[in-house]
């Protein structure tokens, strides 16, 4: 994992799809607007076992994917947080002009499954040594980002970085750790996207090798599937 190699073909095709899938999306489509979830509203039940992570790795296609399969995993929205346009929409966010970082929202048990346990899959299923980029995906709407809801989560995620992410990768980390502010839901078709499309380009040649990678390293953590 620590050596860089060059994107494959195939890669290429499936980044070819991905900007294509932005571009042609049509009016019609703004319609499905995204819906504003504030800090207030994502509190949960103070007698609730539930918690809540949000971390942006690239595409929230292939954050989704890898998140959902694991134990203790509850439910996952992917959106867009971390930028100044209230309400964005995807087309928007691609322009990489809002600020906005693609993310998921992880709700988890964290009786099965804790918030360093997550973070090791974090950093693990991404590059966190490319700045605002990953693999061919590139712009500020890609970039690797930790969003803490209280000063745990912050001082769990700054240790985390320090302490497990240099034993993974080569190279300075440039991963930001910053409190989340305003959360919005992505369009519903962007919901449980590689589950309902393995068969695109994108997700065969992109999203199933690091889900390949995920499951030989995680197989303990792993839902039966």
């Amino acid at each position: 994992m620590k050596s860089n190699t060059k994107l494959s073909m195939t890669y290429l095709i499936a980044i070819i799809f991905l900007f294509s899938s932005c571009s042609l999306i049509t009016d019609s489509n703004k319609s499905n607007q995204t819906k504003q979830i504030t800090n207030k509203s994502m509190s949960l039940n103070p007698n609730s076992k539930k918690d809540t992570a949000v971390f942006g790795a690239g595409c929230f296609w292939c954050v989704e994917a890898v998140f959902q399969r694991l134990k203790g995993v509850d439910t996952i929205q992917s959106g867009y947080t971390g930028g100044t346009v209230t309400n964005p929409t995807y087309q928007e966010v691609c322009t990489g002009k809002t600020g906005h970082a693609e993310v998921a929202r992880i709700v988890f048990d964290p009786t099965v499954i804790s918030y360093e346990q997550l973070l090791e899959v974090f950093w693990t299923t991404h590059d966190p040594t490319t700045l605002n980029q990953q693999g061919a995906d590139k712009g500020t709407q890609y970039r690797s980002a930790i969003f803490y809801l209280n000063d745990d989560q912050k001082n769990i995620a700054d240790k985390s970085k320090m302490d497990i992410a240099p034993k993974i990768w080569d190279g300075a980390i440039v991963t930001e750790i910053t409190p989340l502010g305003e959360f919005y839901v992505a369009e519903d078709y962007h919901q449980n996207y590689y589950n309902e499309n393995s068969e695109q380009s994108y997700c065969k040649f992109v999203i199933n090798p690091k889900l390949d990678k995920f499951r030989k390293k995680f197989k303990d953590l792993i839902k039966p599937e």
